[in-house]
């Protein structure tokens, strides 16, 4: 019905330019029939941007096809493919009301009222987990008295989650095999369309959900947030073209199939080794009746988000390779309420990101921390901090930092930045960018080790989370060592200092927590610091002769580390919470681990603490970490 209407009005309006037949009246008349229809619930933005700078757009399929084949070859996307606050991004502790509030953390976000999906979730009741191919919703609060409220089997690998009320958000990811119509006929080539799912469920009866809603959106999820009732969800679609197709994004309910018309979508005016639409998609949780609005951009692959209450900011790597190697990123800014998304600006900044972190937004300025290289491969490196105003021009720059390091952990701070760069050594640089024309160095602090994530403990002091290293002998380089945790004061800008630090294992020791920061779990009011953990240690007789700083360890225990941490006591290790006391799943290898009891995440609710593995969910007392007890996921999952 809908690709009726759509060729009927696209048929009409044509006449009308030509031949003029027809009166626009009845052609709005028809449009307006065409967007009533209850089934199709989706806005095609097709408004320009009141923006000064803003992006092309396309005018019909036709330019579209032909903008992306003046490349002259059939275009193959590069992908950065994902795994599966306050205003300085701690962990979120909330309350709700019921006959008593509850105290109960949320997931570690960077900005205040924009919560980030994630695998675990819980509403100080409940608790919600995403565990292979199901969702568990467990009845968590009083502990003494938790168990399995409900199961949702999905028959698919589940992603992330969101919670909203009475509504249970799951964000699933897959791909399908279909032919690819360019080429010969009698031989249709193959390729992967991939595809994003997000399912509501109804969840007013934790135990037995509802499925209300399901939608399918072309594309590699890339990354989602949720502002009060909305979800925003961006994805990479690649492209494919010949002279006489190109693919369009689709979205897709139950009994319907929508197109997204090559007039809505923008496109930057030049080329790009690796065309991708990128999508942003705005869903009503709680109103299956609004539309759901998108602005698709034809692009390079979206890398890295930030979001904050009013705007999305996407960053996009450009490199061109050959004698004059050049990164650069190129940002793309929309502004978002509630269902309305417009693109905002677009602009450019040399080098790369890291992850998102490196960017922020304060008091309309848009800051971001890149590295750069002089050539392929990477060499001569050097690290920038730039502000950028609404229009996403850049009014000022610090360039040319810790030259032949690279950014490993970056956070801003109000009028702060803090970065840490490494090759041999950390440097924790403190960086003043209250004027935005002009950021400075205030202050830097050079110690062993590097961090790879930085969350705010106050206004004056950092937690880094990341390795402990060896300066080699022989090269430029140092040798990881086991987790460091490191607590710095940076009361005095100009000397910042490590006032405390904490070393778990040897080389081989890793933690989730050092590449996803919602395994970070931090409770300032409750003095409360938990990482989850795969410890290894070495046999010093195995080495009489002393041991390497190459040397791995084996691995002996793998749970949540639990500390108290504060600037008066530094950090204490209050004791160590496993699922597996056997480590019978353990494999003595540094090469490859695995196991389904290993502890990936932790939250707490009043003075218990859960830890979570996709096996158990395990309950302690939060001052004398006693189990208090435990709820098995394996007989169900």
């Amino acid at each position: 019905m809908l690709r009726i209407c759509i060729a009927m009005y696209r048929i009409l309006a044509f006449q009308v330019s030509r031949l003029k037949l027809l009166s626009y009246a009845f052609i709005g008349v028809l449009l307006g029939v065409l967007l009533s229809l209850p089934v199709l619930n989706i806005e095609f933005s097709a408004s320009p941007s009141s923006s000064s700078k803003i992006l092309n757009r396309f005018s019909s399929e036709h330019e579209l096809k032909a903008f992306v084949n003046n490349a002259s070859r059939e275009v193959m996307p590069y992908y950065k493919f994902r795994g599966w606050s306050n205003s300085f991004g701690v962990t979120a502790e909330h309350s709700i009301d019921t006959l008593k509030s509850i105290d109960f953390s949320g997931t570690n976000i960077q900005v205040e009222g924009v919560d980030e999906a994630d695998k675990v979730k819980t509403d100080g009741r409940h608790i919600y987990l995403a565990v292979r191919d199901s969702i568990v919703i467990v009845e968590a609060y009083p502990p003494e008295e938790a168990k399995i409220s409900s199961i949702i089997p999905l028959n698919e690998s589940t992603g992330n989650i969101f919670i909203n009320g009475d509504k249970l958000i799951v964000i699933v990811f897959h791909e399908e095999v279909i032919p690819f119509p360019i080429g010969i006929k009698s031989m249709p080539r193959i390729f992967y369309e991939p595809s994003t799912t997000v399912e509501i469920f109804d969840i007013s009866n934790r135990n037995s959900p509802r499925l209300e809603r399901r939608i399918d959106f072309d594309g590699f999820y890339v990354e989602s947030r949720m502002i009060g009732d909305y979800v925003y969800l961006i994805s990479n679609m690649p492209v494919f073209s010949n002279s006489t197709y190109v693919t369009l994004p689709k979205i897709k309910t139950d009994d319907l199939t929508v197109e997204i018309p090559a007039s809505t979508i923008h496109y930057v005016n030049s080329t790009d080794n690796a065309y991708n639409y990128i999508n942003v998609f705005a869903l009503n949780v709680k109103d299956s009746k609004k539309p759901i609005s998108h602005e698709t951009i034809l692009t390079g692959s979206a890398n890295d988000i930030y979001v904050s209450m009013n705007s999305i900011y996407i960053t996009v790597p450009k490199a061109e390779r050959g004698l004059s190697h050049r990164e650069e990123t190129l940002i793309f800014k929309l502004e978002i309420d509630d269902d309305k998304i417009e693109p905002a600006a677009e602009g450019v900044v040399p080098g790369w990101v890291l992850n998102q972190f490196s960017m922020d937004e304060h008091e309309d300025y848009f800051r971001i921390a890149t590295t750069t290289s002089n050539q392929w491969p990477r060499t001569g490196l050097k690290n920038n901090v730039y502000a950028l105003d609404s229009s996403l021009e850049v009014v000022g720059k610090l360039e040319g930092l810790a030259p032949g390091e690279e950014i490993y952990s970056a956070r801003f701070m109000g009028s702060r930045c803090y970065l840490v760069t490494f090759k041999k050594v950390d440097p924790l640089f403190v960086i003043d960018v209250s004027d935005p024309s002009n950021p400075s160095v205030l202050g830097k602090l050079k110690i062993p080790g590097y961090s790879d994530y930085l969350h705010p403990y106050d206004e004056t002091h950092l937690i880094g989370l990341g390795k402990e290293t060896v300066e080699a002998e022989d090269g430029d380089f140092a040798w990881y060592q086991g987790v460091k945790i490191s607590l710095f004061d940076v009361s005095d800008v100009s000397k910042p200092r490590e006032i405390a630090k904490y070393e778990i294992g040897d080389r081989g020791t890793d933690s989730p927590a050092l590449t996803d920061h919602k395994a970070f779990l931090f409770s300032k009011s409750k003095n409360l610091l938990v990482i989850p953990v795969l410890e290894a240690k070495i046999d010093p007789d195995i080495y009489p002769e002393g041991v390497p700083p190459n040397a791995y360890g084996e691995f002996i225990f793998q749970g949540a580390y639990v500390f108290s941490i504060s600037p008066s006591k530094g950090i204490e290790l209050r004791g160590k919470i496993t699922h597996d006391e056997e480590l019978d799943y353990i494999s003595r290898s540094f090469l490859y681990f695995d196991s389904p009891y290993f502890v990936k995440r932790s939250l707490y609710i009043e003075d218990t603490l859960y830890t979570i593995s996709d096996k158990i969910i395990k309950m302690n007392d939060l001052n004398t970490l006693q189990e208090i007890n435990e709820v098995e996921l394996s007989k169900h999952t």
